[in-house]
């Protein structure tokens, strides 16, 4: 389990620069038909984006040994944000039920509300969880 410190209310807030390699086109090497999308801040960045926040909050809160996954996403993503323009994902520990842990999300670029939702991740042991994909690619053979 998490260190004591982690508990609700945790709050935590990361700003990026919305670069050209953060755009809906740069996915099209994987996914074709995204090539010819607007040149704005794609909502799979806008998801890992907050991923990443949520991470960050929590890296002085687990023990050594544990990470995160995310689970769940309910993501709105309401306003494109061109390149150029800085945007900041701010996330809130609402809740923590055993291992799982559910954050509020609020996302905005320079000049509107751009995202806003919930996000769980699940508090792992990360030696135990690759594990387990091990077996899981043994499966696989």
């Amino acid at each position: 389990m998490p260190k004591p410190t982690l508990r609700p209310g945790l709050a935590h807030a990361e700003t990026i620069l919305i670069t050209d390699r953060l755009i809906v086109p740069e996915m099209a090497d994987y996914f074709s038909n995204f090539a010819a999308m607007p040149p704005v801040f794609a909502t799979a960045y806008l998801v890992a984006f907050v991923e990443w926040t949520c991470v960050r909050a929590l890296a002085d809160h687990l023990l050594d040994g544990e990470a995160t996954v995310g689970t769940k996403v309910d993501l709105s993503h309401e306003a494109a944000t061109p390149v150029g323009m800085k945007a900041t994902a701010a996330i809130e520990l609402m809740a923590m039920e055993g291992r799982m842990l559910r954050f509020k999300v609020e996302c905005r670029d320079e000049r509107d509300a751009i995202g806003a939702g919930f996000h769980e991740r699940f508090v792992i042991d990360e030696a135990r969880f690759l594990s387990r994909l091990d077996q899981k690619r043994a499966v696989r053979s």
